[in-house]
């Protein structure tokens, strides 16, 4: 069982920790567990019901009104919310209910709306990643479970998936991209919609995937001969110093750049190789796509 300090749930709905405090005296709606020492904590039933209270609490109820209605009532009253448009903040709140629930249906029900009414760039800047901002601080404390990520992730990684594949193949005259990524970097949704950024703007790309070892990645390079060679480094290269890692794709690179981003760029006292780019951030690789 999932279990959650008074912090952890004002992280997830949003609602100061004080507030909830005068919700269960005034209104009952949760009721904290203590142990045996007397701390407080929350069970993953409690911060279903407390995400369902915002959500209504959002949409104009009055928070003596949800306190009258028992938990079935405050579900139903959410579901029906759910069949019709909602704004961005309800979006993010139902989703993180959705994700609690397992509930693929109404989950797959926003993203493809959202996906079909503004596209897919609009849909992961507006809404996918400010709910994984907001998840990363659930899986951080603990709070929500391996499952609760990779239902996310598979979710997600379809999108993505089948945007891609319905980009028509553009002529031969643009750059080529070779895309990557090294033994343990948890980085697959950004490599996907990075090959859809790619694609979307008439590059060529060959995906490599995930776990490619140096003597794979060179081997590639020298088959295929792409323009830039792309990666994102947030874990520590395994088994190898950056400097050594670096230099190493660099020399056997030909005519291409080797383009990097994630945290490891910025690792001080890297001598960064002259046919290499860095990246800082999300903005400025999306800047770097559309001008090839």
């Amino acid at each position: 069982m999932v279990v959650y300090s008074i912090k952890d749930l004002e992280s997830l709905s949003g609602v100061k920790a004080h507030t909830i405090r005068i919700w269960e005296k005034r209104y009952d709606l949760i009721q904290p567990k203590r142990t045996k020492t007397n701390i407080r904590y929350y069970t993953d039933e409690d911060l279903r019901k407390l995400l369902n209270v915002c959500y209504l609490y959002n949409k104009g109820y009055k928070i003596s009104k949800i306190g009258q209605m028992c938990h079935e009532t405050i579900k139903d009253k959410v579901s029906e919310y759910s069949k019709v448009n909602l704004s961005f903040k309800d979006q993010l709140d139902a989703l993180m209910i959705f994700i609690l629930d397992l509930d693929s249906y109404n989950f797959n029900k926003i993203l493809d709306q959202n996906i079909s009414q503004k596209g897919l760039e609009k849909t992961m800047m507006d809404l996918i990643y400010p709910l994984l901002d907001k998840l990363s601080i659930a899986w951080l404390a603990g709070s929500f479970l391996e499952v609760h990520e990779s239902y996310v992730t598979q979710i997600i990684k379809s999108k993505i998936l089948f945007c891609t594949e319905q980009i028509e193949a553009k002529p031969e005259n643009h750059p080529t991209y070779l895309v990557f990524l090294t033994p343990g970097e948890e980085q697959e949704l950004s490599l996907l919609y990075l090959h859809y950024m790619l694609k979307v703007n008439g590059c060529k790309v060959i995906n490599l995937g995930n776990g490619v070892n140096l003597g794979d990645l060179n081997y590639a390079i020298a088959a295929c001969k792409p323009d830039y060679v792309f990666t994102i480094i947030n874990q520590e290269i395994k088994n190898m110093p950056l400097q050594n890692f670096v230099d190493v794709i660099a020399q056997g690179l030909g005519e291409a750049k080797l383009l990097l981003t994630g945290y490891q760029t910025l690792t001080p006292g890297i001598t960064w190789p002259k046919n290499v780019q860095i990246l800082k951030d999300l903005e400025q690789t999306l800047k770097h796509i559309k001008a090839s």
